[in-house]
């Protein structure tokens, strides 16, 4: 019988990148006419609170403030909360602003 201890890749399962809590104002759609809150980010994803239901699996435009607009696919969404992913990560130095806007 062999018994042995490991240490998961990524500590909680799911994370490639820790992600920061934020509160900042954003916007989603090339027209920037749908409000949005992120609350959480890292340079793959971020969490959304909005003010209409976003679809799962559907690629949205995020505007982030201060920064240009990104594509990201809806990964789940749950009535006014949903989490995204980047289809390209954001660049360090681009995540390092947005976290210090919230400071």
């Amino acid at each position: 019988m062999f018994a042995a201890e490991f240490e998961p890749a990524y500590p909680d399962g799911r994370r490639r990148a820790l992600r920061a809590p934020v509160s900042l104002d954003a916007q989603i759609g090339k027209a920037h006419r749908t409000l949005c809150k992120v609350v959480d980010i890292s340079i793959h994803g971020a969490r959304l609170q909005t003010y209409s239901a976003l679809a799962k699996d559907s690629t949205i435009w995020l505007t982030l403030p201060g920064t240009r607009t990104v594509a990201a696919v809806v990964k789940w969404a749950d009535d006014f909360l949903a989490g995204c992913q980047f289809e390209a990560p954001l660049e360090l130095d681009v995540f390092e602003r947005l976290v210090a806007l919230n400071r």
